[in-house]
């Protein structure tokens, strides 16, 4: 296990219970399996009356395919064990929502594992607040990014003539799980991936909508431990203050 860092928040206070830790590049199941044990302790620490809370921050190395429990996801896999072994790409089976995921070094990926009755929403004020923190973190970055009310997740680009505001290219995922009101997994913002990566399954189950990242709108990504602190910033201060 590699070692964990506390992150500090420069941009916006945070609640006093959250623990934020950077876990630098972390493989699947051992970044899974850390999040189960946390989880456990955060139901625990509520049952005793002490509210706690923590953020991961990391990268996933070696790359992942995720796939949930959703009927029909493991066919939005497009490629067999053999092709994905000559990327070097894992494949898990996940208890998160969504569909299928990719997951790998130049992404970056946020698993928050709180309480959300101190947060004071529900599942989907969770995943709404999950992506105004990508959005306001893109901004900071001179990203216009938004929602698509079809495809949960954030997308850059989208069609200005489309009245529900659909289409673009996604740019972050979010895959939650909610355990007694307690959260795991969580999002992955592409900064700077192996894009051809995608087109080895249908990302989140969402055929013919592409895929893109920072440095591909950018033309060149920022320093990857400089968007880690703006977003765990902006998760910290929407902990603190749910967005409406």
């Amino acid at each position: 296990m590699p070692s964990q860092m506390s992150v500090p928040h420069p941009f916006q206070p945070g609640p006093d219970w959250l623990e934020i830790r950077d876990l630098g590049r972390i493989g699947y199941a051992d970044a899974l399996a850390l999040q189960r044990s946390l989880q456990q302790g955060v139901r625990d620490a509520r049952a005793a009356g002490c509210p706690g809370g923590h953020l991961l921050l990391l990268e996933h190395d070696p790359p992942v395919v995720t796939v949930s429990r959703r009927p029909g996801a493991a066919n939005n896999v497009l490629a067999g064990a053999d092709l994905l072994m000559r990327h070097g790409i894992e494949r898990h089976e996940t208890d998160r929502g969504g569909d299928v995921t990719y997951h790998g070094p130049g992404q970056l990926v946020a698993y928050p594992i709180v309480d959300l009755d101190l947060v004071g929403v529900r599942i989907h004020g969770w995943i709404r607040l999950l992506e105004q923190a990508i959005i306001d973190t893109l901004a900071e970055f001179g990203i216009e990014a938004g929602r698509d009310p079809g495809a949960t997740g954030v997308w850059v680009g989208r069609d200005a003539d489309t009245p529900d505001g659909t289409g673009g290219r996604k740019i972050a995922a979010i895959g939650v799980r909610v355990s007694r009101w307690v959260t795991m997994h969580g999002l992955a913002l592409n900064v700077d991936p192996d894009l051809s990566h995608f087109d080895l399954i249908v990302p989140c189950g969402l055929a013919g909508r592409p895929v893109t990242s920072i440095a591909k709108e950018l033309g060149a990504a920022p320093a990857l431990d400089e968007i880690k602190q703006r977003l765990a910033a902006n998760l910290a201060h929407n902990l603190q203050t749910p967005p409406t």
